[in-house]
């Protein structure tokens, strides 16, 4: 949206509108406010309203739109924003009594997505979803006695021809930002597809907005990500290369806030943004879990989830604990296998406890091996040093390292075996628990 809040370099002073509405579900107040912040707005006032169905022309009702149109003018307010998605029509019908511009909840959206997007596929994603909501709400300009939008189509001139050539170019743009998105979207593929070659596991975090996603992905990646108190403050994902102690190369990757009542035009729209979600080989779900509405938030994320048809393991991540109150720990839902780790990204605490919970959940139990290593198994040392698995070490008379690891079996099975290095050796009896059965022809021979 070219009118949005984004190309305002000032903060525009805004009144907020919501509207509890007895036949819909009821909004949270607090995160309307939280968005029209992020969004850059200045709120002069935030008003709320009872009614017990939409109006067809105001939304609100003529009464109270005149009262807020009155309010607009006594406290020089730019911009009204309803908690509510509008009709086009009703749009207009309040813009031409409150004599300024009107947007809704879709719109603050979109402009938030405008303002945070990073990458060039992001920045594609948002174009698209702006186009395709400005193309139903082209007559607003002129119907309500505006300025035309700037910045956006770029063509003057008043009437009916005006709008019909813009229609057309919006239709011609949405067309070529569909070709350029399947373009990038096919280029992401072949990266992915590189990845999985690898065998590199992908750990995608995920979560409702201002859960601490960013912080947590900045901790563990070492990276500096854009974190801000803010929703939305990450709407690309962004991928970080990354040695996890126990398992070796990980992809982590962050993704774009979740929220309630996300239509699903919009939702659709930024279906690419969460594609590395789809591909996951596990999902942190981070929770703030000092919110009030944390259950409702949960609920939130795990529908999109279902929505856009996610169905790597997930593991929660109970954030923001020296807020709640929480000890740091992992909950199993049954033996190695957690269900919920708790911790605070901002304080540190829980952070080994999450990296062991990621470790389980991608290589299965840990457990506890005494190695014996020759002084020609070196290399094998170096990397049981670089996975941070090695509990104790010592060395004997005859020269060999006894080392003590707590590691996933197979992982550690990989290991010697990728060296060609002989299982006895180093694990005496324990070698005895890799034995696979012989095949027949195998006994035969």
């Amino acid at each position: 949206m070219e009118d949005g809040l984004g190309q305002v370099q000032q903060r525009e002073r805004v009144i907020l509108v919501s509207v509890a509405v007895n036949m819909l579900d009821d909004l949270d107040v607090e995160e309307f406010r939280l968005l029209a912040q992020s969004a850059g707005a200045t709120i002069l006032e935030h008003l709320t309203v009872q009614r017990n169905k939409p109006d067809p022309k105001f939304f609100v009702g003529s009464g109270k739109a005149e009262e807020i149109a009155q309010l607009v003018e006594h406290v020089d307010a730019e911009l009204v924003i309803f908690d509510h998605s509008l009709s086009p029509a009703q749009e207009r019908n309040l813009e031409k009594i409150m004599k300024c511009r009107v947007i809704d909840r879709t719109g603050l959206i979109l402009d938030i997505f405008a303002q945070r997007a990073r990458t060039h596929e992001g920045k594609l994603q948002v174009e698209l979803a702006q186009l395709k909501y400005l193309s139903t709400r082209l007559i607003r300009g002129w119907a309500a006695g505006f300025e035309q939008q700037k910045g956006g189509i770029g063509l003057k001139g008043p009437g009916e021809t005006q709008l019909e050539t813009d229609r057309r170019l919006i239709k011609v743009r949405i067309s070529q930002l569909k070709d350029k998105l399947v373009k990038v979207q096919h280029t992401r593929m072949q990266g992915r597809a590189a990845r999985q070659k690898a065998a590199i596991p992908t750990v995608s975090l995920v979560g409702y907005t201002n859960a601490g996603k960013s912080t947590l992905f900045n901790i563990l990646a070492n990276s500096d990500v854009y974190a801000a108190d803010q929703l939305f403050a990450t709407l690309d994902p962004t991928l970080r290369r990354l040695d996890w102690d126990g398992i070796g190369t990980v992809v982590l990757a962050d993704t774009v806030g979740f929220v309630r009542d996300l239509q699903h035009d919009l939702v659709e729209s930024f279906k690419a943004t969460l594609e590395e979600t789809l591909e996951a080989t596990l999902l942190l779900h981070v929770i703030d879990s000092h919110s009030p509405d944390m259950h409702e938030q949960i609920e939130a994320v795990e529908d999109v989830l279902k929505e856009i048809g996610a169905d790597a393991p997930v593991l929660r991540v109970y954030n923001k604990i020296d807020l709640s109150g929480d000890e740091p720990k992992i909950i199993y839902a049954e033996p190695h296998l957690p269900d919920r780790v708790y911790v605070s990204a901002h304080s540190g605490q829980g952070l080994d406890l999450l990296k062991q919970a990621v470790q389980e959940c991608l290589m299965g139990q840990l457990q506890n091996f005494e190695l014996i290593l020759k002084p020609a198994y070196g290399k094998l040392r170096t990397q049981l040093y670089a996975l941070n698995v090695i509990q104790s070490e010592h060395y004997d008379d005859e020269g060999n390292l006894h080392l003590k690891v707590s590691i996933a079996p197979h992982k550690l099975e990989q290991l010697i075996r990728q060296a060609h290095l002989p299982l006895q050796d180093i694990l005496g009896e324990r070698a005895n628990q890799f034995k696979r059965p012989l095949e027949e022809f195998e006994i035969k021979s």
